[in-house]
């Protein structure tokens, strides 16, 4: 059991949690290549906030995330990992992850990306 991230500011809370939930966070904002625990835990996330509201964007953030949850997938931790996008075009673009643990519990997490 880990304390729970808030995923809207980033500081712990009191709740206790079983999921994936801090280990999708993590490697989402964290950018690529600067968590001090493992170089290759982060994603690239970070470069689509300087890109214009277009739908090229949300198959890149995609793909990004992607990438930076494959590792999850690699130790057997989660045995599935699924994830969508929706753009409102309002400049926030919405991952919809859906997370398959070992056991075969699904969660599913909501992640905003602030574009231009």
């Amino acid at each position: 059991m880990d304390r729970e991230i808030n995923p809207l500011t980033g500081d712990y809370t009191l709740k206790q949690i079983s999921t994936l939930q801090n280990a999708v966070y993590i490697r989402l904002v964290t950018p690529l290549g600067t968590w001090w625990a493992d170089g290759s835990v982060g994603s690239l996330l970070h470069t689509i906030q300087r890109e214009k509201d277009v739908s090229r964007v949300g198959r890149l953030a995609v793909q990004y995330a992607e990438e930076a949850l494959q590792p999850l997938l690699n130790d057997g931790r989660t045995s599935d990992i699924r994830i969508t996008h929706e753009q409102p075009l309002n400049g926030t673009l919405n991952l919809l992850i859906q997370v398959t643990d070992n056991r075969g519990d699904t969660v599913t997490f909501k992640h905003p990306v602030k574009i231009i």
